[in-house]
């Protein structure tokens, strides 16, 4: 995952319980780290910090908590911007 600008987002805690792939998988409550953002210098917005998702899943579940899934939306702070997914994995879909 990327915010806008660039910076690489990687969850704070992930779900070893569930994986895809091998990979373990995110649930929804958990905040995620960005690092690298250079935000924008000519317009002053700050670098992308951490970001926390706000919608997941809602059939599917882990731990009572709904999993991140390639249609879920995230919002950076302190800018606002969303997270783009760069890879996906496409052997598991859930609602």
């Amino acid at each position: 995952m990327l915010c806008v600008h660039g910076g690489q987002a990687m969850p704070t805690v992930p779900n070893a319980t569930v994986t895809l792939d091998g990979m373990p998988s995110c649930l929804l409550p958990q905040p995620w780290t960005v690092a690298g953002c250079p935000g924008v210098p000519a317009v002053p917005i700050p670098p992308c910090v951490t970001a926390q998702w706000i919608t997941g899943t809602t059939r599917v579940t882990s731990f009572g908590q709904p999993l991140l899934v390639q249609s879920s939306q995230a919002v950076c702070a302190p800018t606002g911007t969303p997270l783009m997914p760069v890879v996906t994995q496409m052997r598991v879909i859930a609602m």
